[in-house]
């Protein structure tokens, strides 16, 4: 392995020293450092790839798990292969990153006025106005990008606003670059350094967008200055190293940063649906997916709140089927399982989206009807209730006919008690009543 690594390493140096040294006495020069690259190269990369695994990794351990598969990210750019996901992603994103934007650009003005104070240092007096120039240029974009992560169209436009921050800074060191001689270059291009790291880790750029920006100026640098305008071989090769070291560098802790943010992101998003999951089954019956005695006392609380508001007038219906023994004796608890289900959606489909259709338990239902208007409205939905009730149902031919018996109670009423507890009583009593008078009959509670 050691080996592999120094062939590796040797083949990236003389690679350096074939494209930039023409002369002999250059290779000694730059071999050592030249080699040093190659081996931290082949290294990151060999700790890169086995980290650009691990989203597909987490992927197929999620998705083992039951987890659908649009947890999966892509190996470079970390986007999420699923569109929701990625949009509910970026979504969340947008505080942090209106935040993150507005420190990073005010941070890097304030550095970017620090490191021009140095220019009567290094600059030769003739090139001063054309270096501030192109100083206060470069910094109309972050100034333009600050004033937008105060607007709405941030929320629609971000990353990428906030990538140009970083593009600008380092196009406006190249830029001072080509105006100076080439003795000022050791003092400007660490100044490259720095905008590589506040490009992948400041910012707020996604590390796709962080890393295109920067191979980008690394090119654009050495078309400039390897060929455009010729620097001395040895300074070329040096400033290449740190600036490659500093894109390795930056990249890799840019790229870990996000895939990171994204796995937490994936981790939030699945405890979320587990409480939702779980909710869901704390407030709901199992069998019929019907809200259950807590949620249902929870909407009659709320009801009784918006009659005392809006003076309206609800109905709580307690419904009892009758013959439903006979079912289950005859056909068994499957077919009586089927058919809880079946009235269960006969009854949700009769009510309206505002109403609440409950089960309490073995073959009693309570409907909660919102703004029932009068007695006569609630006799109407009974009568209807019953009906819909006594239908065959599908693929049971055999199945004895079962009913309903109904107690209604109306509510608020002036003189009794009015809370859940007490509404459930009145129609639970006026439903017992129904049954004395011969099932397949409604009451209504006094």
């Amino acid at each position: 392995m050691a080996r592999e690594i120094q062939s590796t390493a040797e083949r990236w140096g003389n690679a350096c020293i074939r494209a930039y040294c023409h002369r002999p006495a250059a290779c000694d020069i730059v071999k050592i450092p030249c080699c040093f690259a190659g081996l931290a190269w082949h290294m990151l990369k060999v700790i890169v790839g086995r980290v650009a695994r691990l989203p597909f990794h987490f992927a197929a351990a999620k998705h083992f798990q039951g987890v659908s598969t649009m947890t999966r990210m892509h190996p470079l750019s970390l986007r999420f292969q699923d569109p929701e996901t990625e949009q509910a992603f970026l979504r969340q994103l947008v505080p942090r990153l209106r935040l993150q934007g507005r420190a990073a650009i005010v941070v890097g003005v304030i550095v970017y006025f620090v490191y021009g104070a140095l220019d009567h240092l290094f600059v030769p007096p003739g090139q001063l106005g054309v270096v501030w120039i192109i100083r206060l240029a470069a910094l109309a974009v972050p100034l333009t990008v600050l004033v937008l992560t105060f607007t709405q169209w941030f929320e629609q436009a971000n990353q990428w606003p906030l990538a140009l921050v970083g593009l600008s800074a380092s196009l406006g060191l190249i830029a001072m670059l080509w105006h100076l001689p080439v003795d000022s270059s050791t003092y400007y291009y660490p100044g490259l350094m720095l905008a590589t790291f506040y490009t992948y880790n400041l910012v707020g750029a996604r590390f796709i967008q962080a890393l295109g920006i920067n191979v980008f100026v690394l090119l654009l640098f050495n078309l400039l200055f390897g060929f455009a305008r010729v620097y001395p071989d040895p300074m070329l090769l040096s400033e290449n190293f740190f600036m490659l070291s500093a894109n390795l560098i930056g990249g890799a802790a840019g790229y870990l940063v996000e895939y990171q943010r994204r796995q937490l992101f994936l981790r939030e998003l699945q405890l979320d649906r587990e409480r939702r999951l779980h909710l869901q089954r704390s407030l709901h019956d199992r069998l019929t997916g019907l809200p259950n005695r807590d949620l249902l006392d929870d909407r009659l609380r709320q009801a009784l709140a918006l009659a005392r508001r809006d003076s309206e007038r609800h109905a709580g219906f307690f419904l009892d089927l009758d013959g439903f023994k006979s079912v289950n004796d005859q056909l068994g608890h499957e077919v009586g399982d089927a058919v809880l289900r079946e009235v269960a959606r006969r009854l949700v489909a009769a009510t309206r989206e505002t109403d609440t259709v409950s089960r309490l338990g073995g073959d009693e239902f309570f409907l909660l009807i919102h703004d029932i208007g009068s007695c006569d409205a609630a006799v109407h939905l009974a009568e209807k209730l019953i009906r819909i009730i006594e239908e065959p149902v599908a693929n049971q031919p055999d199945m004895p006919p079962i009913s309903a018996s109904i107690g209604i109670s109306l509510f608020p009423q002036m003189g009794l008690e009015n809370t859940p507890e007490a509404i459930i009583r009145s129609a639970d009593q006026a439903m017992y009543r129904a049954k004395e008078a011969g099932k397949r009959r409604f009451h209504l509670a006094q």
